[in-house]
């Protein structure tokens, strides 16, 4: 089964920088899009960004772009989501996905405050 263990979040100033890593199994990860999402308390889950199997076809959302990073290693079954220029409104509980699967981790808290 899908198991993605989230990691790399914690408290970072305005302007900060945080890096996010996902370690995924349970499936075949170099075969597969990948995308990070985050959910704020009381809003609704959304997709931040997305990353193809080789690397390519990178989507970021309008508000992350120019700050935020997706990668990948395919070898060590990770996904990454470097995160610069931090603003409060992107705290919240950040998730990463395998495309097309409804399977969630435990998520990792993101706190933008100074």
């Amino acid at each position: 089964q899908v198991q993605l263990v989230e990691s790399g979040g914690g408290l970072a100033q305005p302007g900060g920088s945080l890096r996010l890593s996902c370690v995924a199994s349970g499936f075949t990860f170099s075969e597969y899009a990948m995308s990070w999402a985050r959910q704020a308390p009381g809003k609704e889950l959304e997709y931040v960004s997305g990353i193809y199997p080789d690397g390519t076809n990178i989507y970021y959302k309008d508000s992350v772009k120019g700050r935020f990073t997706i990668s990948r290693d395919n070898t060590k079954n990770t996904l990454y989501l470097q995160m610069n220029s931090l603003k409060p409104e992107d705290e919240g509980l950040y998730f990463c996905a395998k495309v097309g699967d409804p399977s969630r981790g435990q998520g990792t808290q993101v706190t933008v405050s100074s």
